[in-house]
């Protein structure tokens, strides 16, 4: 097994004992993602629409970092404060994905990383090159 650990400035730095993301052959497993600014890893607002974003642009991050894009994610977990937000989570889920949609999951949790209001990780499969 081939084992690469992706890691880029463009997203926020692991806060823990784990990595942005691993890949092994041509899958790669994202990490969870909280809305923290990169540069200043800092919470981008409590507004949840902007966190949502902020989430979203740092699996994109991530993805390029790894050689894909997000919409080579075939797997998403969204976890939520607060079940209300699913509408929201997917009118912004649009902006960043093309159809054919990941599968997904969508839960509420009681409490995220730094109180947060929205995490989400995932799963993606690079396409097979050459």
């Amino acid at each position: 097994m081939m084992k690469t650990i992706i890691s880029t400035d463009n997203a926020p730095s692991a806060i823990g004992t784990y990595s942005q993301a691993v890949k092994v052959n041509n899958t790669v497993y994202l990490s969870g993602q909280i809305p923290l600014i990169p540069e200043t890893m800092v919470v981008v607002s409590e507004d949840f629409t902007e966190q949502t974003h902020q989430v979203f642009k740092n699996l994109v991050a991530v993805c390029e970092a790894a050689g894909g894009n997000i919409n080579d994610m075939v797997k998403v977990n969204i976890f939520m404060m607060d079940l209300a937000n699913f509408a929201t989570v997917n009118e912004v889920m649009s902006q960043y994905f093309q159809q054919p949609y990941p599968a997904r999951a969508a839960v509420q949790v009681s409490r995220l990383p730094k109180d947060v209001l929205i995490e989400i990780d995932g799963v993606m499969e690079l396409p097979n090159v050459g």
